[in-house]
């Protein structure tokens, strides 16, 4: 009897034979399948009367023949079979089904709807190849009046390789499989890839292929990558969007993806187009996603994109990866004008990405040679913050769309725009920052209702009377500086965040109609409509008008030049740790701000007696007096902080610093105080109303002698009967 391990051991033995079997015979085919193999090998024309097969040894086959017929041809087996005649035969008509439609009108262009099964399949291991470098070798059947092209009725499934060594233009129907589509380089032939695809695999566009036409759409839902050692050419029918998602990659120098639209449609490219350096022609990747921004020898990653008169969109606000990663020396892009219309490039990503290259209109790698003839847009896509880190060469508008940022300049190289005319306008309603760190820029027909930010270390320059967005105006760092008639009348804010952050006025006074704070400097004059908060400097002048309010804030404004006060001071920041201020109290107008935190000034005042002795609002370096007043708060006018009465003054410090000096503490305003709950209170007094009570100060110095009177006796009493002895207390007696 033969035991279980015996059993399996011959189990197993039979199996590996089988494999044996499996593995080095050709697949077996079907009895109802023609096998035309020694046909082929033979050089002999062959009539397809149903399914038929090849099967391909290894090495080289080049067939002289033809196929015609009606049925299907299936290529198998570990060779190449090279066709060199042109073939044509069709489905059985049982399997023919698809429906060739053409729209359009005046504008026509073709559809297929539910195509075909495949005419021709190549299997896994075996390739097939169209042509020898010259114009046949191609197999098609092609009975439809199409506009612009021949649509091929054969369709094609490839799940092993199908080579196109055709030097002519030409069709493959609708594409099926998972495998290679490819086409030698220098083989000056294009492929027009019609339709809709099912294939997932990998097309190697060795020269040219046509994504696309006015005649066709395109569509490669499933495609894996597309390898372009060429020129990828994509154009669109009237008003329709074509979408391709796939990577492109790229091995030799002179490649690019080329794009033309008609009116009303748009090319959304939602991949990435790399360098690759591994996974051959079938799996193309990029080992280091750094290799992308560094230059190869020969430029092997050098790679570009023309758009003609095309209105192109890179991401689709579902990805951030860049579509064209690298530099000026690794990529290149050009708006160019056609048909009378100009290119526009919108950028839609939902996180940071940077363009490291400009933007120009030269033909192909000469970028630079003349500006690019197109707009460009930030889509307002939540997370879309796009960084250019070169300085761009395009003769367009830039659009930033709510809830967007557009960065110029990163560690990777200064950014900067072309503006000064009409057409190369900012509308920023997003946001715009500013971060270069060695190129000085400037920028010019600046509107929208978007912010700007200054934060690098390079100066920028805001010019013209067309400045006039009206978001806030933020300086981290560096200089923003105003010339040639700009202001920032407009904007809802300025912020100086930063004791570097530097607004240069250019000689001009900076008109404050919103908001001015911060820690930083003003190179020049203010003149204050609006509202400025202490801790500022201010070089030139400063002019508070009657509109205007100051804010006492941790620091006092320091003022260089002259000083001209009216308006209003809002003292509400005047609060401490353990008595804060809940609303804020204006002077001469109701307040516009609410502070918290210590007040400014040489001391900050506490709740209760501990209060500082003197408050600095406003430091006059300057030797010019200070001149006007705060709205009802001439000099020596009374103010009440928390339970401290202050008296104001315009000659204080070194004679012209605006400073509040403590007098007393109050016993009205530290009743009111504990009823507030520890709200500050501020309140004025002038000096006159003081003094005009009805019955002037001599009815309190009255009742302080009568009170004193009987407290002193009564003192003494106590003092004379000794202290109390014995009791608990007793070892602490006298």
């Amino acid at each position: 009897m033969r035991s279980p391990l015996h059993t399996s051991a011959a189990v197993v033995g039979a199996l590996a034979a089988v494999a044996a079997l499996v593995t080095a015979a050709p697949p077996a085919v079907a009895a109802d399948t023609q096998d035309v193999t020694a046909d082929v090998l033979a050089n002999r024309d062959v009539t397809l009367a149903g399914d038929t097969v090849v099967t391909v040894p290894s090495g080289t086959t080049t067939f002289d023949g033809v196929f015609r017929g009606r049925g299907t041809l299936t290529v198998r087996g570990g060779g190449t079979l090279v066709l060199s005649k042109d073939s044509d035969f069709t489905l059985p008509k049982a399997r023919q089904r698809q429906m060739v439609r053409t729209q359009g009108g005046n504008h026509p262009y073709t559809t297929v709807g539910t195509p075909d099964p495949p005419a021709i399949t190549v299997e896994r291991g075996a390739t097939l190849q169209y042509g020898t470098g010259g114009n046949t070798g191609l197999i098609g059947h092609f009975p439809y009046d199409t506009p612009g092209y021949r649509l091929n009725q054969l369709n094609v499934r490839v799940d092993g390789t199908l080579r196109l060594s055709l030097t002519r233009t030409f069709n493959l129907g609708t594409i099926s499989g998972s495998g290679l589509v490819t086409q030698p380089r220098n083989m000056w032939g294009t492929l027009d890839l019609a339709g809709t695809h099912p294939f997932s695999g990998v097309i190697d566009n060795g020269t040219g292929m046509a994504a696309g036409r006015p005649e066709y759409p395109v569509s490669l839902p499933h495609a894996r990558a597309i390898l372009n050692q060429g020129s990828w050419i994509i154009d669109t029918p009237l008003r329709q969007t074509i979408t391709l998602r796939q990577d492109f990659y790229q091995r030799e120098y002179g490649s690019d993806v080329n794009v033309h639209s008609r009116p009303g449609s748009k090319v959304v490219l939602t991949g990435q187009y790399s360098y690759s350096d591994q996974g051959g022609d079938t799996q193309p990747s990029l080992s280091d996603p750094d290799i992308n921004w560094r230059p190869i020898a020969h430029q092997l990653n050098k790679r570009g994109t023309n758009i003609e008169g095309a209105d192109v969109q890179w991401g689709d606000g579902t990805t951030h990866k860049i579509f064209m990663p690298g530099t000026k020396d690794t990529v290149y892009i050009n708006l160019h004008e056609a048909g009378g219309r100009r290119s526009l490039l919108t950028f839609d990503y939902n996180g940071p990405v940077t363009l490291g290259a400009p933007i120009g209109g030269g033909k192909y790698h000469d970028t630079l040679a003349v500006p690019g003839a197109g707009d460009v847009v930030i889509a307002g896509t939540k997370g879309n913050d796009v960084t250019f880190a070169a300085a761009q060469y395009y003769d367009g508008s830039t659009t930033v769309r709510e809830g967007a940022v557009l960065r110029l300049g990163s560690a990777q190289g200064d950014g900067s725009l072309l503006t000064g005319t009409a057409r190369r306008r900012i509308v920023n309603d997003g946001t715009l920052v500013v971060r270069n760190t060695r190129a000085a820029i400037a920028l010019s027909r600046l509107g929208g209702s978007g912010s700007f930010v200054q934060s690098g270390a390079a100066t920028t320059t805001l010019t013209g009377a067309a400045v006039t967005y009206t978001g806030t105006t933020t300086v981290k760092q560096g200089i923003l500086a105003l010339r040639d008639g700009a202001t920032l009348a407009n904007s809802r804010a300025i912020r100086l965040t930063s004791s570097g952050a530097r607004l240069d006025t250019g000689g001009s006074a900076l008109r404050v109609t919103s908001a001015l704070s911060g820690k930083g400097t003003v190179d020049g004059a203010v003149t204050n409509e609006g509202v400025v908060t202490g801790g500022l400097t201010v070089s030139g002048a400063y002019t508070q008008n009657a509109e205007g309010q100051l804010v006492l804030a941790d620091e006092p404004l320091k003022v260089g030049g002259k000083v001209t006060l009216g308006g209003g001071l809002d003292l509400s920041a005047a609060g401490t740790a353990t008595a804060r201020p809940a609303t804020g109290t204006a002077y001469g107008k109701s307040s516009a701000s609410t502070g918290t935190g210590g007040a400014s000034g040489k001391d900050s005042p506490t709740a209760g007696n501990d209060s500082a002795r003197e408050i600095t609002v406003l430091n006059h370096t300057g030797n010019t007096r200070t001149t006007g007043t705060f709205d009802k708060l001439r000099e020596g006018a009374e103010v009440k902080l928390a339970d401290t009465v202050y008296r104001i003054s315009y000659k204080g410090g070194d004679g012209n610093d605006v400073v509040l000096t403590a007098t007393a503490v109050s016993p009205t305003a530290s009743a009111h105080g504990q009823a507030s709950s520890g709200s500050v209170t501020a309140e004025t007094r002038s000096a006159s109303a003081a003094e005009s009570g009805a019955f002037g100060w001599w009815p309190y110095a009255l009742a302080a002698g009568l009170l004193g009177g009987l407290l002193v006796p009564a003192t003494k009493r106590t003092r004379a009967g000794g202290r109390r002895r014995g009791g608990r207390h007793s070892a602490h007696g006298g």
